[in-house]
């Protein structure tokens, strides 16, 4: 009794049943992964505002700069030094007096906080240049808005900056491809998820399931003796018991 008692204290999960729990549902899991699919694919494509992006690209002229009464100079091949200009005047550029300067020049409705989360700039391949990209919902915006950056942003180096200088290697044109959302991804990842959390369903309802199927069950999870089994006379192909049951069914009580 000791050995029985220990034995049902543990807890045993049966790889062959979830398995073929799995098997027997994957119909469920197809079909959780396709309505999930196209709730997705719904979603990203009607619900989604899409966004499109326009960038303009700024040499950042590091010659010779003057800043605070110190001057010093940077030569081409100092790619590192180039790349921290860019990041000072990117801060520049994230400043909201700069933001409230473009937004009035630009005539758009967001404040500098709205700006600020749509800009982002960077240094193109580790170079002088500096590339500036404007996301938002209007493609035709984002590049009104990239385009006044380009006359802003360098009088408000000069204006910092003594002996800086910025010049524009290529304005922003309009983009109508949009950047997102990636209808694709969207449906993909949804169909992704569904299969997943109909799989992972499945198998916590078979891991949950303490039946007893048939007699290995028994002998796996027990240690009690099986002493008969009772047979399936109504699913054995025995057509006189099916027709005692047909019109007298309570020869199964």
């Amino acid at each position: 009794m000791e050995k029985t008692e220990k034995r049902n204290s543990e807890f045993v999960i049966d790889q062959g049943f979830i398995f073929k729990s799995l098997l027997k549902r994957a119909w469920m899991i197809a079909l959780a992964g396709v309505v999930a699919a196209a709730i997705a694919f719904v979603w990203s494509a009607f619900f989604i505002k899409p966004t499109y992006s326009s960038s303009i690209l700024l040499y950042v002229n590091n010659t010779s700069i003057s800043f605070g009464g110190a001057s010093f100079s940077i030569s081409a091949s100092e790619i590192t030094a180039a790349q921290s200009l860019v990041k000072t005047y990117g801060v520049i550029l994230d400043n909201r007096t700069t933001l409230e300067e473009v937004k009035e020049k630009s005539g758009v409705e967001y404040n500098y906080k709205s700006l600020s989360k749509m800009i982002k700039y960077t240094n193109a391949n580790g170079t002088e240049i500096m590339q500036v990209t404007v996301t938002c919902g209007d493609p035709n915006e984002a590049a009104k808005i990239a385009n006044t950056i380009a006359e802003v942003l360098p009088v408000r180096v000069r204006e910092i900056i003594d002996g800086a200088s910025m010049a524009v290697v290529d304005s922003a044109v309009p983009n109508p491809s949009k950047v997102a959302p990636n209808i694709t991804r969207y449906t993909e990842i949804g169909l992704l998820v569904g299969i997943v959390l109909s799989a992972a369903v499945i198998v916590v309802l078979a891991m949950l399931d303490n039946k007893i199927r048939d007699d290995e069950y028994i002998l796996q999870n027990y240690d009690y003796p099986i002493l008969a089994r009772i047979p399936d006379l109504y699913n054995s192909g025995g057509s006189g018991y099916r027709y005692y049951y047909r019109h007298d069914p309570s020869v199964l009580d």
